[in-house]
């Protein structure tokens, strides 16, 4: 398989954690719903192909995201207590209540930086959804379970357009409190750019949060994806959000295409000489494997250049 030839900057960081979202942010915006083996299949496949972090699925009511209403059957048939952490997402309490009685040891939280957005996806206000997540947070910890923190239009949101820096440190500095160990800044509609994304780094740096607790989740509705994600090594992120074949969106935002795909992740970070630890030679045939099931090319250039 071509490789792309390694020229090391020596101001990057030396290795980075990618954490695979494509079995749950991925499969819950595509319109078909996947079998739960399918399911089983693509995250043993993930786990094999060297993902040190793989988001297994969420607990959410199946009203909302019916696509992933196997959530229990799912975990049941997981390796959750195995060497790779198998995070699920609760949107409350009552999802917490599932994760705990299904013996997950990671959830995350999710929460949006403005305030058109919680009532949309959380019916509730920017205060209201931390009054939500808080018990949530507490209960989890008090349980002995990591708590991580995804925050949504970080960078721009289709009803109120640019979203103040200064407001989304303010909402992530609140979630730290409350218990988070990271956080993912979301850049949900993809609008976000290199700039931006230092501008915000910085921001976060200024207010007592280095970049060690926070994490990247980008998605390429304008392209950037890529180029969001060098500049934010640029600066010290060492966590970044990525979705195997560049599965996804947000089902609630309907100007939200795919996510920063794995596997073009993976080929800038061997161009760097960043260590990843990830296969790629598995992860694409695991990303082929499921656009044929799921009947669309993959979103990756590089699944589509090197399948």
């Amino acid at each position: 398989m071509t490789r792309p030839m390694v020229v090391r900057d020596p101001a990057l960081p030396e290795a980075v954690t990618i954490y695979e979202v494509g079995p749950r942010d991925g499969l819950q915006n595509e319109s078909v719903v996947v079998p739960l083996d399918v399911k089983v299949e693509l995250v043993e496949r993930l786990i094999a192909a060297g993902l040190p972090i793989v988001e297994a699925t969420s607990f959410v009511h199946p009203r909302w995201v019916p696509q992933l209403a196997d959530a229990a059957e799912l975990v049941a048939r997981l390796p959750m207590t195995g060497p790779v952490p198998l995070p699920v997402l609760v949107p409350n309490e009552r999802g917490l209540d599932r994760a705990l009685a299904a013996g997950v040891g990671h959830v995350a939280i999710f929460t949006s930086a403005t305030e058109t957005f919680a009532r949309k996806n959380l019916a509730s206000s920017l205060d209201g959804q931390l009054r939500m997540v808080e018990p949530v947070v507490e209960r989890a910890r008090a349980a002995g379970v990591d708590v991580r923190a995804y925050v949504s239009m970080c960078f721009g949101d289709p009803w109120e357009g640019a979203v103040p820096i200064d407001q989304v440190v303010a909402l992530g500095r609140r979630l730290l409190d409350l218990g988070a160990s990271q956080l993912s800044i979301g850049d949900t509609i993809g609008v976000g750019t290199p700039a931006h994304v230092q501008a915000l780094v910085a921001a976060f740096g200024a207010a007592g949060t280095g970049p060690e607790r926070l994490a990247m989740h980008f998605h390429d509705t304008y392209g950037q994806a890529l180029a969001n994600a060098y500049a934010a090594l640029q600066v010290g992120i060492t966590t970044f959000d990525a979705s195997a074949g560049g599965l996804g969106g947000c089902p609630y935002a309907e100007s939200a295409t795919g996510n920063l795909a794995t596997e073009d992740l993976v080929w800038m970070l061997e161009g760097l000489g960043v260590r990843h630890g990830v296969d790629l030679e598995k992860l694409v045939a695991t990303s082929v494997w499921m656009s044929t099931i799921l009947k669309k090319e993959p979103a990756s250039a590089v699944v589509r250049a090197l399948a």
